[in-house]
């Protein structure tokens, strides 16, 4: 015997097998992170120090994971359902744990996130970090303020204003992202430098 679907039976029959055209799956989106450069200074020896890297401070809308453009003096828009892989003080915080690690100039060098313990600090706060269009042209900039600090003494021991600006050739996604590389790498090589040379000077100064 045949039987008859119910009005109801009918459009959940429908809608399963139309699913995929009626019910479109969006796409995920695209989650970008900064590359390593190609090559970077190795020290020929290692500082001995131990560094705790705190993640910088930031305010909105640099604590979040969009990708920022700033078109206008006014005004910050977000690059679509693109978003980096965590929030820009992440970011720049293990992009540059990342590079001094590799710059095998220090003993050690951790995060905030580490229960291990470490004799210096650096503590930084993110003020800049998107691509700004002025006079027609693109740039990347990013600006961090940084001081390294005793963590037994709490006492600064070295401040620097960074500034950094890196052209980008086109808008493309690519070019945006490659910029944003470029400008971390170049401020992670001037940081590197700075903080191997602040500790020259700590060590003198202590007699250590």
């Amino acid at each position: 015997m045949i039987k008859h679907l119910s009005p109801v039976t009918a459009l959940l029959a429908t809608l399963t097998l139309t699913a995929c055209t009626v019910f479109p799956i969006p796409e995920p989106p695209r989650i970008m992170d900064l590359a390593a450069p190609d090559s970077q200074q190795i020290f020929a020896q290692a500082q001995n120090a131990s560094i705790r890297i705190d993640t910088p401070l930031a305010s909105a809308p640099f604590e979040g994971s969009q990708i920022l453009v700033k078109p206008t003096p006014y005004e910050f828009q977000t690059i679509g359902e693109i978003r980096w892989r965590d929030t820009a003080p992440v970011m720049v915080r293990d992009h540059l744990v990342r590079h001094l690690r590799k710059s095998e100039g220090f003993r050690n060098i951790i995060v905030d996130t580490s229960p291990a313990n470490a004799e210096l600090a650096l503590i930084s706060e993110l003020t800049a970090f998107h691509a700004i269009k002025h006079n027609g042209s693109l740039n990347i900039v990013i600006q961090l303020h940084t001081e390294m600090m005793s963590n037994r003494q709490r006492e600064g021991l070295c401040v620097r204003n960074w500034t950094v600006n890196e052209p980008v050739g086109d808008g493309q996604l690519d070019s945006i992202v490659q910029g944003f590389s470029k400008a971390a790498n170049r401020l992670n090589n001037d940081l590197t430098t700075w903080l191997s040379d602040c500790l020259d000077q700590y060590h003198k100064s202590s007699g250590s």
